[in-house]
């Protein structure tokens, strides 16, 4: 029993706070609040918080400008009477209001409300709301409580006071706190706790430093009489000098007429038993060189006599095996004699003959190429472009196995073709042990192929070649 008007009183009391609320909330006239509608959206929005007519139109002098198709140039939509809004609406409008008895069409205002010069007038109350439609716009209207006023800008009660109000205690300490700290970053960036430097008595040290180094060693100097005579001295040994060396070279000992001397007689001897040696090289292969050799009797004492008279060379099928030569005279190994013409043959064909070389040939090798296939396009000579590509990668081939006889391999090429015929482009998959250099080389001579122009604009043309070493 006791908590009930505990309970009533608490509620009165929340009820008296709401109405002051309201009341000191609504006190005033209300503000008429206007939203612009253009296409469903709100473009432009307006509170009003003094009573003033409110106009549309055309005109920049408006308070809403809208444009469009019989829109008036200036037309005042809210006109203020005796304190109160008048909406002011034509024909050519559309729209309705919400009074407090129900929504109401214009349509329907057109009925009671005053009607002059084409306009309608209906005054309005503070509790309504409502839409007019004009053209493709329609304004929005309502009325709310008015927003607080703004406070007028003041300037800080520290400005307007002056230096009265300064807080000078905060300022003495926020002062000498920055003069101490600019004095301690002064102090150490400046050069007035260095120590006194007494130029007088450090020159004095480093003249005492100089002098207890040590003298510098003593250039000796020669008088000018001792370096002349020093160089004649020097000229005269190397005249003396002279004379021996030219003792020391062996000197040629001259000889009687039609004998010859011992360096001489060396020197002949020495091309004799070269010549011997040459010749018997020469011989090796001839049937008489082989008799002599191998030891037999068979050869005849007189034609060696005869031939050693004459002069002449000998040759096997003579007497006793050996015959003179036919022209007479030495015997030149290589000469145009019949008789002479196989000394120093090889023995091998009669086509080679004497002092030719047979040249051995090495491993060669050919680039095979597989059939072609064309993707992406048509290109018809293909084929005979591909064909003109085995004589240069055979030459590629060739040439690595000049540096490499063993290599073999495959190459598979892909050549994208342009829309003139061009090759754009190479792409190789190598197989085998192919060196780069001759992979290099067949891409180099790929690329100079010239095609048909494709149908289809590109094309990609794949290429196998093979390479076997023969």
């Amino acid at each position: 029993m006791s908590e009930q008007p505990r309970s009533v009183q608490s509620t009165a009391t929340s009820g008296q706070m709401t109405a002051v609320m309201r009341a000191v909330g609504s006190s005033g006239p209300k503000a008429l609040r206007l939203g612009l509608l253009r296409d469903g959206r709100v473009v432009e929005e307006r509170v009003l918080r003094q009573r003033e007519a409110v106009t549309i139109g055309t005109n920049e002098n408006n308070l809403f400008v809208v444009t469009g198709e019989k829109i008036p140039t200036k037309f005042k939509l809210f006109d203020v009477r005796d304190g109160r809004y008048v909406l002011r609406f034509t024909d050519a409008m559309d729209g309705r209001v919400a009074m407090p008895s129900g929504v109401v069409e214009l349509d329907e205002l057109r009925d009671r409300a005053e009607h002059s010069d084409g306009v309608y007038r209906v005054p309005l109350p503070e509790d309504v709301r409502g839409k007019v439609t004009l053209g493709d716009c329609s304004l929005l209207f309502q009325f709310v409580a008015p927003p607080p006023a703004q406070p007028k800008p003041h300037l800080p009660v520290s400005v307007t006071r002056g230096a009265v109000g300064i807080d000078w205690t905060t300022t003495m300490i926020a002062a000498f706190s920055f003069l101490v700290h600019f004095m301690a970053i002064g102090a150490i960036y400046s050069d007035w706790l260095d120590p006194v430097v007494d130029y007088d008595v450090n020159v004095a040290q480093l003249v005492e430093s100089v002098k207890a180094l040590p003298p510098p060693p003593e250039v000796e100097q020669k008088n000018v009489e001792e370096d002349k005579k020093d160089a004649a001295d020097e000229k005269e040994a190397e005249v003396v000098e002279k004379p021996k060396v030219k003792q020391k070279t062996p000197q040629k000992t001259e000889s009687a007429p039609g004998k010859l001397s011992q360096a001489e007689v060396a020197s002949l001897s020495k091309e004799l038993d070269s010549f011997d040696m040459g010749i018997l090289g020469a011989n090796l292969g001839n049937a008489a060189t082989a008799d002599v050799l191998s030891g037999s009797d068979s050869i005849a004492t007189a034609v060696m006599d005869q031939a050693a008279e004459s002069g002449a060379g000998v040759s096997g099928g003579g007497p006793g095996g050996l015959k003179l030569g036919a022209a007479g005279g030495a015997i030149r190994p290589g000469s145009g004699n019949s008789s002479l013409a196989s000394i120093g043959s090889s023995g091998k064909t009669a086509d080679e003959g004497s002092g030719k070389v047979a040249k051995i040939k090495g491993p060669t090798g050919r680039a095979q190429v597989g059939g072609a296939s064309v993707a992406g396009g048509r290109v018809t000579d293909a084929a005979r472009a591909v064909a003109r590509m085995k004589g240069g990668a055979s030459a590629c081939y060739r040439r690595g196995q000049a540096q490499n006889p063993d290599i073999a391999g495959r190459i598979d090429l892909r050549l994208k073709v342009g829309p003139g015929g061009e090759v754009v482009g190479v792409s190789a998959t190598v197989s085998g042990n192919l060196p780069q250099s001759v992979v290099a080389c067949v891409k180099q001579r790929a690329r100079s192929v010239r095609f048909s122009p494709p149908e289809g604009g590109s094309a990609v043309v794949s290429v196998p070649f093979s390479f076997v070493k023969q």
